[in-house]
């Protein structure tokens, strides 16, 4: 995985269970139970949580790990995960980083290196909020919901 690769997520937590699942070695995934109740515990409080993740051609072996392996858990703890063509985000004009938006008020941009996250920088400020609130939306619109994309997926 090459630093800036879109298709890289090298997080040294996630290492070992990719080596794993490539190698065809079974996983029980009790790394990322917290992560999972986590997102049922926001979900039953009445929030959202959702995300979409731009699927690039090919895809890399963390994106084949991460939709086959990491995303239904996360789907069913009620996470709403939607998938767009990489092809797509770009028509879209979508940022090349990755960001969370909180509350429709604040956004955390992402900052990767080779060896994982590094950092966010969050902002807060409406006008600089507003391109990343647009972003989202045309991406949300755009994109498939993920038990509609595996049921139809190669």
């Amino acid at each position: 995985m090459a630093p800036g690769d879109p298709t890289a997520y090298d997080e040294p937590e996630e290492r070992e269970p990719l080596r794993r699942w490539l190698a065809g070695e079974p996983d029980d995934l009790t790394w990322m139970a917290d992560w999972w109740e986590w997102i049922s515990d926001v979900r039953e409080s009445g929030r959202q949580f959702g995300r979409v993740r731009v699927l690039y051609e090919p895809p890399s072996d963390y994106q084949r790990y991460e939709l086959e392996v990491l995303t239904p858990p996360a789907v069913d703890a009620g996470e709403d995960i939607r998938l767009l063509p990489g092809a797509r985000a770009r028509e879209l004009r979508l940022p090349e980083r990755d960001f969370w938006l909180f509350d429709d008020a604040r956004v955390a941009v992402m900052h990767f290196g080779a060896d994982g996250v590094h950092g966010a920088e969050l902002l807060d400020d409406p006008a600089a909020v507003a391109p990343f609130r647009a972003a989202r939306a045309r991406a949300w619109d755009a994109s498939i919901p993920y038990r509609e994309w595996a049921a139809n997926a190669p």
